[in-house]
């Protein structure tokens, strides 16, 4: 009887789950029609509809498939990217505040992508998709040092040692990112202030398929590694004795959770708290089993940066907000939040 109920129990579990998944696709479907009539220039929902089958003016079809769909199309691949990455830290730490922004990752991916802009032009098609490849350099070299910093022999990595090193390399980073901005002309200085502010600034087709190889590569490892995760929270000395590779399977989820981060970055700029947030929401809703809380992140992901930078883009018109501004709006008081709970 009690293993019948527990079945009966788990399979409500997952039907929960099945169907808070669902409901997140419902809600980004619903954001990506609202976005895409969304902006200076109003599109109705017949008139997108009609530019979407090829039946639009010349000026329909250039607002929606030259400005609006590849920005939309990025800011969905980005908010997935950065909460998967997120989630992957979280479980590989388990430090229940890990997050690629907190922990000065992103602030690595944007130091290289800031060097490279202030020596070379960003506007032919090979820097584009040199970008990802290079901000992947940089968040490297920033996990590597968050670790070699954090880890001590007999001990290992302590979540809170690991977090106040993060804090602390990511300050250092953003310090270096202020001095070299005085190097620069005044229209890549621009474009430094807006990366640095979160906004989505690889708003074409390009930036699109620069980004694309690393979301179809990555995610699917994650999402595949699942199970792997759910063994690493049970602990180092459990996970080893239940057979696990510990330190293959870190490395190798490490490394994915870094190249999430650096290559959306690159095309992003410095939206931070969406690794934070999305997790976080995805375990209330879907509980802490990865099969179902990976997805979820990448969906809360998406939903979170889709809906930051629509808002972003009407509240101030003819003006513009950044995504990441707006996220930090949220995710600031909910990193305090966290922090006030945590042990």
């Amino acid at each position: 009887m009690a293993s019948s109920s527990m079945v009966g129990t788990e399979r409500k579990k997952r039907l929960k789950s099945t169907i808070v998944l669902f409901v997140l696709g419902a809600l980004i479907i619903s954001a990506f029609i609202i976005s895409m009539n969304t902006g200076f220039t109003k599109l109705s929902a017949i008139e997108v509809l009609k530019t979407l089958f090829g039946a639009g003016t010349p000026k329909q079809e250039l607002i929606l498939f030259e400005f609006r769909l590849p920005r939309i199309v990025i800011a969905v691949l980005v908010g997935a990217g950065l909460a998967l990455s997120g989630a992957i830290l979280q479980g590989v730490s388990r430090n229940a505040l890990a997050d690629p922004g907190i922990l000065g990752i992103n602030a690595g991916a944007g130091l290289v992508v800031m060097l490279f802009v202030s020596f070379f032009p960003t506007t032919t098609a090979a820097p584009i998709f040199l970008l990802p490849i290079l901000a992947l350099i940089g968040s490297s070299f920033a996990a590597f040092l968050i670790y070699v910093l954090s880890y001590k022999k007999g001990e290992g990595i302590m979540p809170t040692r690991m977090l106040l090193t993060g804090i602390g390399v990511a300050a250092g980073i953003s310090s270096a990112m202020i001095v070299l901005t005085l190097r620069l002309s005044p229209e890549k200085y621009q474009f430094v202030a807006t990366w640095m502010a979160g906004s989505i600034w690889g708003s074409n087709w390009k930036f699109v398929w620069a980004l694309l190889p690393f979301i179809v590569i990555l995610v699917p490892l994650v999402l595949y590694k699942a199970r792997v995760l759910n063994v690493l929270n049970l602990g180092d000395q459990t996970a080893t004795g239940l057979g696990a590779p510990v330190d293959r399977e870190r490395l190798i989820l490490l490394a994915a959770a870094v190249g999430l981060a650096g290559s959306c970055v690159s095309v992003s700029g410095g939206i931070g708290f969406v690794g934070l947030i999305g997790p976080h929401l995805a375990r209330r809703l879907v509980g802490p089993k990865h099969q179902f809380l990976l997805p979820a992140s990448a969906l809360i992901g998406s939903l979170l940066v889709l809906v930051a930078d629509t808002v972003g883009r009407v509240i101030l018109q003819p003006s513009e907000m950044a995504a990441g501004i707006l996220v930090s709006i949220i995710g600031a008081p909910y990193f305090l939040y966290l922090l006030s709970r945590t042990k």
